[in-house]
C-alpha cells in the first residue's frame, strides 16, 4: 500500500505580478487537510547597493513596489484563504530565499508562479521557478499563466 503525501505546510511565493492572483486561486483549489498552513511570501530583490551589477548585460527594470503595498496585497490574499496563514517578506535572491524559507518552515510543497518568459528574456532575467524546482528539498507546483 502506498503512502499518501500529506501537505501540511505550503510555502506560497508571490511576486506582485498578475500571476500572483492565479497562484492564490490554484492554492484555493487544492484539497488540503484542515490543519494545513500556508506561508505567503514575497522576496524583494536586493537593491543595486546590495549587489554588484554586471556591466556586460542589461538590467531588467524592476517595478518599485513598497513594503507596505506588498504587505497589504498579502493580507488581502490571507482574507481569501480558509486555511491558516502566515506572512514572510524578505530581501535577497528570490529563488534562494524561497528555498531558504521552505527549509526553515519544513514545507511539504512550494507553490510558485511562472511568468512564461522565453528566449533572451528568460536567459537575461533567469527563471525563478526553474531554479526553485532544481534546488528545493520538497515538491514544487509551478502555476503557469493562462
Amino acid at each position: 500500500m502506498e503512502a499518501i503525501a500529506v501537505l501540511k505546510t505550503i510555502l506560497v511565493a508571490l511576486d506582485g505580478s498578475e500571476i500572483a492572483d492565479r497562484v492564490v486561486q490554484t492554492l484555493q483549489e487544492l484539497l488540503l487537510p484542515q490543519d494545513a498552513k500556508a506561508i505567503l511570501c514575497h522576496v524583494f530583490p536586493p537593491t543595486e547597493t546590495e549587489m554588484e551589477l554586471a556591466a556586460d548585460r542589461p538590467h531588467p527594470d524592476l517595478p518599485t513596489v513598497s513594503f507596505f503595498q506588498i504587505e497589504k496585497q498579502l493580507q488581502s490574499y490571507q482574507q481569501l484563504l480558509t486555511l491558516s496563514t502566515e506572512l514572510e517578506i524578505t530581501t535577497g535572491d528570490p529563488a534562494d530565499e524561497i528555498v531558504r524559507l521552505a527549509n526553515i518552515y519544513e514545507a511539504d510543497l512550494i507553490v510558485v508562479g511562472s511568468r512564461g518568459l522565453t528566449g533572451m528574456t528568460r536567459i537575461v532575467q533567469g527563471s525563478v521557478s526553474s531554479q526553485v524546482v532544481e534546488e528545493a528539498n520538497c515538491s514544487v507546483l509551478v502555476v503557469k499563466p493562462k
